[in-house]
């Protein structure tokens, strides 16, 4: 009896049962799938208004900076003095959204004034100097390009600050107390300028880079 319960135990021991079966080995179970992380939402597109005059506008410098802001998910809308289709000055043609009498700072994150020799039209226009005060006042990105950026400096936002144009307009910057730089695109703080139409594409990307901050 005692040799039988010894051969029992050794079989226990080696892991047998009495019966010569291996117990059966328990069945690993997965480990449960970690959730996957939830995709980053992408920088909500700006509200972005480009101001032309009625004919004679820099096409480049409303269809390229127009071009590189909508690539980078932004809405664009352009206003005028009238709402009748405007003419570039190498041809290139723009129906406003909205006359300029209607534009609100407000209801953009950034104003941009788009140059050429119609723009001289804005530069002592009061709703042009309105607008772009009001944008400064609220902290909107506030950009110009080639002769534009004299709009800026008749409505007094340019005095001390750096700042770069083209033509006529470098001696009303000069004159209104900017610090005038010679260079293709100038940021001060969320004031963009930009100095004629070979500029338009590092011009765009200066208010598109500013928009993400």
């Amino acid at each position: 009896m005692r040799a039988a319960c010894f051969a029992i135990a050794c079989l226990v021991a080696l892991g047998c049962s009495a019966s010569g079966e291996r117990p059966a080995t328990p069945v690993a179970r997965p480990e449960p799938a970690k959730p996957a992380d939830p995709p980053k939402a992408k920088p909500a597109g700006k509200n972005v208004l480009m101001v032309i005059a009625p004919a004679d506008f820099r096409d480049e410098e409303l269809f390229e900076t127009r071009k590189v802001l909508k690539a980078a998910g932004h809405t664009v809308k352009v206003a005028s003095m009238t709402t009748q289709e405007a003419t570039g000055m190498l041809g290139g043609k723009a129906t406003p959204d909205l006359t300029l009498a209607d534009a609100r700072a407000a209801d953009y994150d950034a104003v941009v004034f788009v140059g050429g020799q119609g723009s001289t039209v804005l530069f002592d226009d009061a709703q042009a100097h309105k607008l772009a005060s009001d944008a400064a006042k609220d902290g909107k990105v506030l950009a110009a390009i080639c002769l534009a950026p004299a709009i800026l400096a008749n409505a007094g936002l340019l005095t001390g600050r750096r700042a770069t144009s083209n033509g006529g307009a470098t001696a009303v910057l000069k004159a209104k107390g900017a610090a005038v730089v010679d260079a293709a695109v100038v940021e001060d703080g969320r004031i963009i300028t930009g100095n004629g139409p070979d500029a338009a594409r590092e011009f765009g990307e200066a208010i598109a880079r500013q928009l993400s901050r």
